[in-house]
């Protein structure tokens, strides 16, 4: 795929897809003339395990009696063990054996051969999935032991939902991410095993249904585009949405859950498709509205924009009369990967991408609109007083761009008084004198989509030509500000400005 030079703005690159996290796979394949994304999600890492850095100081239970959950009875296998007590646990194993049986570490609870090993087929497992490497062997080890230890918080309480939430937890955070062994994808199913009793056990367990939906999507890419991989991706998006219900402050969680809609709208037929990007769009969206700066939601919103241009650019048109045009999604595409890149600049996906969408920027500027604006000076003029007229956004500010009158009185000098008052008169807000910005509804203005940004000097009140075109502008100027905040505006400048 080649590069769309910024000569010819008009061309697009034939594909985007959403790009990975450099740390991940699916990199960015570079030729001598040309750059080829080959770019995959960028999704959430999992969430973090219960991890205690001293044993003798373990947290008591984390449900309210009030909330009328079981509460967990805490003992020493029921938490996520740290690395230092593992690899201590290991060497202790290792200096009372000399063979590769795991032998029990805790003296004080021995546990018998029969429920030592009451899950072999899953130690089995763990043995195939792990390679001969000395990486793989380091794996093996460690969940083995921890499979031993957590079956062993399960045999004293079997209602310890914690323990299988952590071993799920552990057994899928330890699967080698580059084997290809059917025994991968048996594993990850025994930890959604796990994870289905531990929401079984306690149904508010939302970190259990995110990373169950995480292990889900896993077992998914590894059947293609297949209709057994649309009915995994479909069970994902269920736990991630279940994930969010319980935990609606978890961006993480609505990046992950925007992916796999993405995803599953590869898959599925076409008349399902659009909604479905629809759908993804509002997850991305609503994950950046919760972290300004979350590079990853706000990268993955302009990927999915871009295929949702390319969709409407090959059917001819839009689906509905309400959806914009596909120049219009190629502009928005091009601003959120623009902020990815400033916010990210050392990331080499973000870089790659942003050569490919650049031309579609309305340079020298991020975003260039049509809002209505009230005469200067008085935000509650009659509605008819307020006119549309067009607007630009830079790193700099938002600025109403002013025609000037084809006729204007001459002052003694000869210069045009009219022109230079209509351009001291318009709308002008800096970025570093915003307080908030927001969307709004008000008897005050005019009918449409209300936009308030509140300043140091006051507010002001602008109305989009649709609720669609407000959402643009809001993510457009909160971006510009955060990156501003971030004391990133001169990366931003940059890619503006050339």
């Amino acid at each position: 795929m080649a590069v769309p030079s910024e000569e010819s703005p008009e061309h697009h690159p034939t594909a985007l897809e959403p790009a990975t996290d450099p740390q991940e796979n699916g990199a960015i394949q570079q030729s001598n003339d040309a750059v080829e994304a080959i770019l995959e999600p960028v999704a959430s890492d999992k969430d973090p395990k219960h991890e205690v850095p001293e044993p003798e100081s373990l947290p008591s239970g984390s449900n309210d009696e009030s909330s009328g959950q079981p509460e967990l009875k805490k003992d020493e296998g029921s938490r996520t063990f740290t690395m230092r007590e593992l690899l201590s646990g290991l060497k202790g194993d290792q200096g009372t054996s000399n063979n590769s049986t795991p032998v029990a570490a805790d003296s004080a609870s021995p546990l018998s051969e029969d429920s030592l090993y009451q899950n072999h087929a899953a130690m089995e497992l763990i043995n195939s999935v792990t390679g001969v490497d000395e990486e793989g062997r380091s794996r093996q080890k460690i969940l083995t032991y921890a499979a031993r230890r957590y079956a062993s918080a399960i045999e004293k309480n079997s209602g310890d939902y914690d323990a299988l939430y952590n071993w799920a937890l552990e057994s899928a955070d330890n699967v080698d991410p580059d084997s290809a062994s059917p025994s991968k994808d048996a594993l990850l199913e025994e930890a959604c095993k796990k994870y289905e009793e531990a929401t079984r056990l306690c149904p508010t367990l939302h970190d259990a249904y995110y990373n169950w939906a995480i292990a889900i999507s896993d077992r998914a890419r590894m059947r293609g585009r297949t209709k057994e991989a649309e009915d995994l991706w479909k069970q994902a998006t269920e736990y991630y949405g279940k994930a969010v219900q319980l935990n609606w402050n978890s961006p993480q969680a609505l990046n992950n859950w925007g992916l796999a809609l993405q995803e599953l709208s590869a898959i599925v037929p076409a008349k399902e498709k659009h909604n479905i990007v629809k759908t993804a769009i509002s997850k991305f969206r609503a994950a950046i509205q919760l972290q300004f700066d979350f590079h990853r939601a706000i990268y993955n919103l302009g990927t999915v924009l871009y295929g949702l241009a390319e969709d409407l650019l090959r059917i001819g048109g839009s689906v509905s009369h309400n959806d914009v045009s596909p120049n219009d999604l190629y502009s928005q595409c091009a601003v959120y990967i623009a902020a990815a890149h400033a916010l990210k600049p050392n990331y080499s996906v973000y870089r790659s991408a942003l050569r490919l969408v650049r031309s579609m920027l309305p340079l020298p500027y991020l975003k260039v609109g049509y809002l209505t604006a009230p005469p200067p000076g008085n935000p509650i003029a009659p509605h008819s007083d307020w006119k549309r007229t067009q607007f630009v956004l830079n790193h700099e500010g938002l600025y109403q761009l002013v025609p000037e009158p084809k006729t204007s009185r001459q002052s003694l000098s000869g210069k045009p008084v009219d022109a230079a008052n209509s351009k001291n008169k318009a709308v002008k807000v800096d970025i570093p004198d915003i307080v908030s910005v927001s969307a709004c509804a008000d008897l005050t203005l005019p009918p449409g989509a209300g936009l308030s940004i509140d300043t140091v000097h006051g507010p002001v009140y602008l109305v989009a030509d649709s609720w669609e075109s407000l959402d643009g502008w809001l993510d457009a100027i909160r971006l510009v500000y955060t990156i501003f905040a971030r004391g990133k505006s001169d990366v931003l400048a940059g890619v503006i400005t050339g």
